[in-house]
């Protein structure tokens, strides 16, 4: 019969992609991790790793249960920290998923306030990206994902998914000289970023009527700001971003009309249990 620490320690190998790192995280010996595995193996009655010279890979079949496990292990933690804060919010858990810029604005704020409402609630914080932080929602790695969408590339969704908007973010063309336009970057060198951040900034410059050519990629807000600054190529950049750092030596113009819109998402049927609630309020709070 399987049980939730054999999961357990499937999941965490399939992340990993090797006992030794599984070990690590689960403070296991890696000997315990392989007896968990071949317990696991015997349970189901399917061959789950196989030997990659020095390390291990799943099998087809360790790979779907691997990711049944993710999503079983996720829900029960999620269900624990759910009951610990029906109690009245003296303890309780909420793992959040947020990109960068939120992350070092919105979310501190939001977590200053949360320690003086309810210091009994513990806020677990991950750096992540839209796409990849709703996945972790859906497979109940995480309770809550802070997430951006703009008008001319939507997010796409699964049915199960709630979002809170939380408030607009205005992006700005980053550039050497002020009062820039993106027009007269057309030629210019750009510096892109992430999948979805570059898609934006694609989008932004043919409503001006051309194609960027992107020379450079960075998901930094330093680097991308230093590359900038010394001549590298130009970029855009979300207010937060922006307000999170700002290089003196580089000037910034708000594009009109052009803004990202930010949420905060959950997923299952409501309503949310109180420690997300808790959460939620301050989230929305910090970014008014």
């Amino acid at each position: 019969m399987m049980n939730l620490v054999h999961l357990r320690v499937l999941a965490t190998v399939a992340r990993h992609g090797s006992v030794t790192e599984a070990a690590k995280e689960l403070h296991y010996s890696q000997s315990s991790v392989s007896h968990h595995l071949a317990r696991l193996e015997a349970a189901t009655g399917a061959k789950l790793v196989q030997r990659a010279g020095r390390g291990i890979r799943l099998t087809p079949e360790g790979r779907l249960l691997a990711i049944r496990a993710t999503e079983i292990v996720g829900r029960v933690e999620a269900a624990t920290n759910e009951l610990a804060a029906q109690v009245g919010l003296r303890a309780g858990r909420v793992r959040l998923a947020a990109n960068a810029s939120v992350l070092s604005t919105i979310v501190p704020e939001a977590v200053n306030a949360l320690a003086r409402a309810h210091p009994g609630l513990e806020l677990v914080l991950i750096d992540q990206h839209p796409v990849e932080a709703l996945q972790m929602l859906r497979q109940g790695e995480i309770d809550l994902a802070l997430i951006f969408q703009h008008a001319h590339a939507p997010l796409e969704q699964e049915e199960g998914f709630r979002l809170v908007h939380l408030r607009e973010d205005a992006v700005h063309l980053v550039s050497r000289r002020p009062g820039d336009t993106m027009a007269a970057h057309r030629h210019s060198p750009w510096i892109g970023g992430c999948y979805r951040c570059q898609e934006e900034l694609v989008s932004a410059c043919r409503r001006e009527g051309f194609t960027p050519r992107i020379a450079s990629l960075s998901d930094d807000i330093v680097v991308v700001q230093a590359l900038v600054a010394a001549g590298v190529g130009v970029t855009t950049l979300p207010g937060l971003a922006l307000r999170a750092h700002r290089r003196a030596d580089v000037h910034t113009t708000e594009l009109t009309g052009f803004r990202r819109q930010l949420y905060a998402a959950t997923y299952g049927d409501p309503p949310d249990p109180p420690a997300i609630s808790a959460v939620l309020t301050a989230l929305t709070e910090a970014a008014a």
